[in-house]
């Protein structure tokens, strides 16, 4: 009796899963190159939260590097061109600072909408 139900399972998985297709498409050069910039500035984000400085600049601000890091890269594309560009924009001195705070900044607002759980002092709003 199992051995008919476990067979009769396995038989609606195999044909189950063979006749899904899978669905090949061209992609144009222009969106290839969307792609891969979206791809470096991503790569150049996670680059300046790898620093030395910035790291000891999160930890005393009693954010994980790894949580950071999971963050950026939970992100969205349009999130890291945001990031991108306000790193850009940070004064040469400025940037460690600067990068910590908005990195912050950001998981603070994510624990206030209830997206996140870092802080213990900070309540969602429901």
């Amino acid at each position: 009796m199992i051995k008919k139900w476990f067979g009769g399972v396995l038989a609606a998985i195999v044909l189950g899963a063979a006749s899904m297709g899978a669905q090949a498409s061209m992609i144009s050069n222009a969106e290839l190159a969307a792609m891969e910039a979206q791809l470096e500035l991503r790569d150049q984000v996670m680059q300046q939260i790898s620093r030395a400085d910035v790291q000891q600049q999160l930890v005393a601000m009693g954010v994980s590097v790894m949580e950071v890091e999971q963050r950026v890269a939970a992100m969205t594309d349009a999130e890291i061109a945001q990031l991108h560009s306000q790193l850009q924009d940070l004064p040469a001195g400025a940037g460690v600072v600067g990068i910590a705070l908005f990195i912050f900044v950001v998981f603070v607002v994510t624990d206030v909408i209830g997206a996140t759980d870092i802080f213990p002092f900070i309540h969602p709003v429901r």
